[in-house]
Formats: structure tokens, C-alpha cells, sequence
């Protein structure tokens, strides 16, 4: 079972908690136990500021995955981690991609689930299998691949 904690820190438009638990509970079925997660909406200022502190990039970015460090023995709860997504930047990317909204917003919630999971893209290996994955999760939605234009 997948408790999800999403907080609206936005006045923006955005997909539904029907549509973010679809997408995380779609990315995180192969784990066995129930997962806790929390997924905060932002708006550019708080990306910008976010990314910056932890990650010392001066720009809001799409989404950040703070994974949970808590050792079993400290804390017994299945917690995840935490996504912080951008929705002007979710927007702006979509457009200029020429994606669709929703499909956009489906992978990054799903490539922000894979990264609470421990899946990663530094290398070229974990790259390839992150993406293969996520592929195959967004055409379980019906959504196109979306590194089609990467490849070209």
C-alpha cells in the first residue's frame, strides 16, 4: 500500500492525487513492502532555491529526489523519500518538447519514484536500464517513449 503525501505549496494547475498515485504506485509495484512518500509541488523559486542548496545547480530544475537515509533499526516505517517538482518547469519542458502535459508529468514522477528506489542514470549501464524501465512503465499508460528524441 502506498501512503502518499501530496502538498500543493503552488496556486498552479495540476495533474490530480488520483493521477500522482496511479503513476507512483505504478513505478514503485515491484517493491514489495507498503512505501510512504511525500510529493511537493513548488514553484520556481523554491526549485531554484532547493536544487541550489542541495545539489549547488542555480536553477529550478523538474523534479528532486531526496531519497530516505534511515536504517531499519532506527526507524521501522516504509518510509521513501521525498519528490519536489517544479510545475512551471514540468510546463516549460513540456511545450518545448512538443510532449503532452500529462505524459511529460507521468515520467517525471515515475523517473523521480525509480530514483527513491535506488535506480540512478551517472553511468551509462544504470542509465540504460532507468530508461528502459521507465519506457516500459509510460507505455503501460499509453504514453510514447519519452527519450525518442534523444536518440535521433
Amino acid at each position: 500500500m502506498l501512503e502518499l503525501d501530496l502538498q500543493l505549496a503552488t496556486q498552479a494547475v495540476t495533474p490530480s492525487e488520483r493521477q500522482f498515485r496511479q503513476w507512483c504506485e505504478l513505478a514503485l509495484r515491484q517493491r514489495t513492502a507498503d512505501s510512504e512518500m511525500t510529493i511537493r509541488l513548488v514553484d520556481e523559486a523554491e526549485a531554484r532555491e532547493l536544487n541550489h542548496t542541495w545539489r549547488n545547480k542555480d536553477y529550478a530544475t523538474n523534479v528532486l529526489s531526496f531519497p530516505a537515509d534511515v536504517p531499519d533499526e532506527f526507524l521501522d516505517i516504509p518510509l521513501l523519500g521525498d519528490l519536489v517538482i517544479c510545475v512551471a518547469v514540468v510546463e516549460r519542458e513540456a511545450a518545448e518538447q512538443g510532449k503532452e502535459l500529462e505524459a511529460h508529468w507521468a515520467h517525471l514522477v515515475i523517473h523521480g519514484c525509480l530514483h527513491l528506489l535506488g535506480y540512478d542514470h551517472i553511468d551509462d549501464d544504470e542509465a540504460e536500464e532507468m530508461e528502459a524501465l521507465e519506457r516500459t512503465l509510460l507505455a503501460e499508460l499509453g504514453h510514447p517513449d519519452p527519450y525518442a528524441d534523444d536518440e535521433n
